[in-house]
């Protein structure tokens, strides 16, 4: 008997949400015809993205089980759940969901064609109580295209005379077929008509509801299973219109599960085989380093070559809308050289050199990149940080000291290199914000990337036949490492008191308040986000991100001062766990769930990251204690889920089952974390090779073997210095060409400097300061060439000791 089509009620459906963050797998077909990534969560699938890595386009879809006497299950809900992949290194799955009553079994295996956009999925339905006739199983897919879950068009449909499920939004279309026809099926709005409310409620769905327009919507259809059709493969398409979907959708079955499988695997075994045999086994089984590099290989993107997003997760997704479009699903320039540093760690060059020549693609024309960014480069967050602006270039120059970016193919890098540098040197090394998009100031993770960035840029300019360019950023690299402790380094605090050390690395540094800058001369400080939740003094604020003046070669392990910090550190952030030792962020942090467990809204309390026992670990080993650090690993392996994928955070406080948070175990921020699976990689290589793997050795050699000091002290409008180190010679730098007008005797002689510009738009000028006398006050001022003006404001500097820097 027809029915009447009706309009479901409740347009435009309750608020879209993403969902769970905690995936226990993620995978995709290493195809360029494939162009579709998933991920996995309580036994169903969550986020697929199609046709980009960035571009989320389901909520998820999953299976709900009805029968007798009103009984009805959801699987991700109503059942316990297991996950293996196919083979170590594989991340196809094979998935197995009991009702936790007993009724029913539900095994799948899933995984994407790599010869089209549709991803597979085989479904076993066993019943473990009475017989299978007994129950209908539905499939229900939330569409979210793209990366919104609101402006969906969902409705039941055919192509070519057989049933689909379509939906449409943003230009993309999905289509979902079974191998088993469809039996009824819907399309309602979420949380009020959409399939999970019509069988819940009445038993049974409500096939006048064929079409769901403009909101957020959800398809629902039964599978066609039977007494002895009890296995069925759905396959969901992706195209540009209805009929592309649809197309792919019935191809891919057409094709078969088992050959789309085999093509799968053969793409994951290749590239594995390719890479160096660092495999470690868990006691569960689990290889972990191949955990590792299959997630950094999933997060690649097909389109763009080179690129990779930071988790293919939203953290916190069931309590994120369509205002958090980006998630972590977005390139951070950070993240993406450290992926690309678990790649050359793990053997494969090639793609760390793509990364590098997506970053050169990315680069802005001032030599910034975007803080984060979607794939086309196109900023997503507004801010900028000095990190990320010099992180290619070690990048860069860890290419070139491994002999993949020789000579003749360096100079292809020549321009991104040296505007790189350049916007370093113009506008550090005040961090725009520290490393974790929050306050600005002086920052020693920062610091050390900068400084490190500039001596390797500087030995990349020297093989290009540069010597002038990379002798300038070689002394400010020299002038930067000096002030590190005047910047950041504190003495007689309460910490200091209670920790019983002499001082110790703040976390950050607030920057000196004279850091206006004028206009004339174009030093502009960078617009930074509020700053973080903490209110305590950025003195009392410690953080592990002080190790990186040891991981980037600044200074030695046994430095006073760095041990002096590790044991504040220790003391102040270490947390003990079932796994072993972590560490939070920093005192204060509020990126976290709140105390009784409800999601990070804004605010909260910061939980002990995994990946802090990597960076941990690096310290323990270039300190020559190996045996800590391969006991730091076991704990960073430990914190990760049963599958081995690695959190952004673990949940430090008693157990909340209800939202399931269990004692060291992953907490609903970002999983995977790519970050924390390089760092993973890297850990493995630098415990096999006996060295930190991605320490520059320039600053090693320059800085704690040669003890190289500057003779140089710079001014310029965002580090306007007020003592001079006696002994030192002053170094104005503008950014627009002038006479500096100086004297030393309080304008009764005054003599002009002009400067001169150099190859990264310094204009500077060499004052011969270094015979003042202590106590000695230099005044200047500046007549601005291109415009004809005085500055009408006098600068002071006093000649001091040299400790008083």
């Amino acid at each position: 008997m027809a029915v009447t089509p009706i309009v479901p009620p409740g347009a435009p459906g309750i608020p879209a949400r993403w969902t769970s963050s905690a995936k226990s797998g993620v995978g995709t077909s290493l195809s360029p015809t494939g162009q579709i990534w998933f991920t996995i969560s309580h036994g169903i699938l969550n986020e697929i993205y199609y046709p980009r890595v960035d571009s989320a386009c389901t909520r998820d879809l999953g299976l709900i089980v009805t029968g007798p006497d009103r009984y009805f299950s959801e699987e991700k809900r109503d059942s316990q759940h297991t996950i293996e992949p196919f083979e170590a290194g594989v991340p196809a799955y094979s998935l197995v969901n009991t009702a936790a009553d007993g009724t029913y079994r539900i095994e799948k295996r899933i995984l994407t064609d790599p010869a089209r956009p549709a991803l597979l999925q085989e479904i076993t339905f066993t019943a473990l109580k009475g017989a299978a006739d007994d129950y209908r199983v539905y499939a229900l897919l939330a569409p979210h295209l793209v990366n919104a879950g609101m402006g969906n068009t969902a409705w039941v449909g055919a192509h070519k005379g057989k049933p689909l499920l379509f939906a449409s939004g943003r230009g993309s279309c999905l289509a979902l077929a079974s191998s088993l026809p469809w039996r009824d099926c819907s399309a309602g709005y979420a949380g009020f008509s959409d399939g999970w409310q019509q069988l819940n409620h009445t038993g049974k769905l409500d096939t006048a509801c064929q079409r769901a327009e403009d909101g957020n919507v959800a398809l629902t259809g039964e599978i066609g299973f039977s007494a002895t059709k009890t296995k069925a493969v759905l396959a969901l398409g992706f195209g540009a219109t209805p009929e592309e979907a649809a197309e792919n959708a019935f191809a891919s079955l057409k094709r078969g599960f088992e050959p789309a499988a085999k093509a799968y695997v053969k793409n994951w075994r290749k590239w594995q085989a390719g890479l160096l045999p660092l495999d470690r086994h868990a006691a569960s089984g689990i290889n972990g380093y191949r955990v590792s590099t299959a997630v950094l290989a999933t997060h690649r993107s097909i389109a763009m070559p080179g690129a990779a997003v930071a988790s293919l997760s939203i953290p916190w997704g069931f309590n994120k809308g369509d205002d958090d479009l980006g998630g972590y699903h977005l390139v951070w320039p950070r993240d993406l050289v450290e992926t690309a540093g678990g790649f050359l760690a793990a053997g494969d060059a090639a793609s760390a050199l793509q990364i590098l020549e997506y970053l050169r693609s990315i680069q802005q024309p001032d030599g910034h990149w975007p803080q984060n960014a979607w794939l086309d480069g196109s900023a997503y967050w507004p801010g900028i940080q000095m990190d990320e602006c010099a992180f290619p270039l070690l990048l860069a120059d860890a290419l070139h000291r491994a002999g993949h970016l020789p000579r003749a193919k360096l100079a292809s890098f020549l321009q991104m290199i040296k505007t790189a540098a350049s916007y370093v040197v113009r506008n550090g090394p005040v961090t725009g914000e520290d490393r974790w998009e929050e306050d600005a100031g002086f920052s020693p993770f920062t610091l050390a990337v900068e400084i490190a960035a500039l001596l390797a840029a500087a030995d990349l300019l020297d093989a290009c036949g540069k010597p002038d360019d990379a002798t300038y950023l070689r002394e400010t690299s020299d002038g930067w490492n000096d002030q590190v402790e005047r910047w950041t380094y504190v003495t007689g605090t309460a910490i200091c008191e209670a920790s019983g050390v002499e001082g110790y690395y703040v976390r950050i540094a607030p920057p000196d308040s004279a850091e206006a800058g004028s206009p004339k001369d174009g030093f502009v400080p960078i617009k930074n986000r509020p700053p973080g939740d903490t209110d305590q003094p950025a003195g009392e604020i410690v953080s592990p991100d002080a190790l990186a003046l040891v991981r980037f070669g600044l200074r030695a392990a046994d430095d006073p001062r760095i041990v002096n910090t590790v044991k504040v550190i220790d003391g102040r952030l270490r947390c003990e766990l079932p796994q072993g030792t972590l560490w939070y962020r920093y005192n204060g942090d509020g990126y976290g769930e709140h105390q009784d467990g409800s999601p990070f809204d804004g605010t909260g309390q910061g939980r002990p990251w995994p990946l802090m026992a990597g960076e941990r670990a690096h310290y323990e080993l270039a300190a020559g204690r190996k045996d800590k650090a391969a006991t730091l690993l076991k704990a960073l392996e430990g914190s990760a889920e049963p599958g081995g994928l690695l959190p952004e955070q673990v949940w430090d406080g008693a157990d909340l089952p209800e939202r399931e948070l269990l004692l060291g175990r992953p907490s609903g921020s970002a999983m995977p974390l790519v970050w924390a699976h390089s760092e993973h990689i890297k850990l493995l290589r630098s415990l096999r090779d006996g060295a930190v793997f991605d320490m520059p050795p320039q600053g090693v050699k320059r800085y704690i073997e040669d003890k190289t000091v500057s003779p140089f002290r710079a001014w310029r409008f965002n580090n306007k210095i007020r003592l001079l180190p006696e002994g030192k010679t002053l170094r104005v730098e503008l950014l627009a060409p002038a006479i500096v007008r100086w004297s030393a005797d309080s304008w009764a002689t005054a003599i002009n400097a002009q400067t001169e510009e150099n190859a990264f738009g310094i204009h500077l000028a060499d004052l011969p300061t270094a015979s003042l006398r202590k106590g000695s006050t230099l005044i200047f001022t500046f007549f601005w060439l291109a415009t004809g003006d005085w500055e009408n404001v006098d600068f002071t500097v006093i000649s001091g000791d040299q400790d008083s820097q």
